[in-house]
């Protein structure tokens, strides 16, 4: 496979594949308040063993979230300086922001990884269910390489001139 193939937009997934992921953790995470909601509501009693639940999917789609916005271009950012740019300025303004964004999300898999590592190396288990902690905290690291695959393609697409 030539570098222009691996490198071009097609070797690289469709959003299509984060969109549903985040509707699906979206609707778990609406299911487990509803069921938490309508328990305690009829019983008076709270399933607080949801709570573990719900944050690990928080931050499950908040990374997804962040990948489907770096992947469409709707990302934060602050366009004042760069909007004064010409075309081939604001394409380099828009590579920089995603090399960026790929070291800042490239540190956060490196450190996850060590973690998860860690907390599946002396055993940790979660402090609400007993669960093994890394189960937990093993998608950080793999869900910031979704962030930094969709950084990378949008920086591709950026230096070859397919527009910020």
């Amino acid at each position: 496979m030539g570098s222009g193939k691996f490198f071009s937009p097609a070797f690289f997934a469709p959003m299509k594949i984060e969109e549903p992921l985040v509707a699906a953790t979206m609707a778990a995470i609406a299911l487990i308040t509803a069921a938490n909601v309508v328990t305690r509501y009829l019983s008076n009693v709270s399933l607080a063993f949801t709570e573990e639940y719900s944050v690990a999917l928080m931050i499950g789609l908040a990374l997804l979230g962040t990948a489907l916005a770096v992947a469409r271009g709707t990302h934060i950012r602050i366009p004042f300086f760069v909007e004064k740019l010409s075309p081939r300025g604001q394409r380099i303004a828009e590579a920089v922001a995603m090399a960026l964004t790929i070291l800042c999300f490239g540190l956060l898999a490196l450190h996850g990884a060590k973690l998860a590592y860690d907390e599946w190396d002396f055993e940790f288990v979660s402090s609400g269910l007993g669960h093994p902690q890394f189960l937990y905290t093993m998608w950080l690291p793999i869900l910031s390489l979704v962030v930094i695959a969709r950084a990378l393609q949008r920086m591709i697409r950026s230096l070859r001139g397919h527009g910020p």
